[in-house]
């Protein structure tokens, strides 16, 4: 018998959106990208004193900073995209809208093929490698939340 974990449960707002897209048309699935970059809220300004380098995924070639906070054991993201880069407000914008306002591991359980599943349709080419960069700075953040209230 081994001490293996058992799989962690995708979280329920991530798996609405896997579902979602999953059944869009390339058309579809375009048309729901544009309507979430639209919802990406602008950055508070409270985050607008911090230097923005300190926040940057580097491995994005768009410049994109990405500030967390925890409140009442609560994870709260929000990023600072050029308007001008909708496919990465679009993702940002879906993610902050199923992670924000819940516990540190519903950041950790998110597929290590959400990127893919998502975008799949659309075609990535070489954004994927930023776009899982940012994924895994959210993780980073809630990896440290977690370790701060362990």
């Amino acid at each position: 018998m081994t001490d293996t974990p058992p799989p962690t449960q995708v979280p329920p707002g991530i798996q609405k959106l896997l579902n979602r897209f999953s059944t869009l048309s390339r058309e579809m699935a375009t048309q729901a990208l544009v309507q979430y970059a639209h919802k990406l809220p602008p950055l508070p300004e409270r985050f607008l004193a911090l230097d923005p380098e300190q926040h940057r995924v580097h491995e994005c070639l768009t410049p994109v900073a990405l500030f967390s906070e925890v409140q009442d054991g609560k994870m709260y993201f929000y990023a600072d995209v050029p308007q001008g880069a909708p496919t990465i407000r679009a993702l940002l914008a879906m993610l902050f809208g199923a992670l924000n306002g819940e516990p540190p591991q519903t950041t950790l359980a998110i597929p290590p093929d959400f990127v893919r599943q998502v975008m799949s349709k659309i075609g990535l080419g070489t954004r994927e490698v930023g776009l899982n960069a940012m994924v895994e700075r959210l993780k980073r953040a809630a990896r440290e939340a977690a370790a701060r209230d362990s």
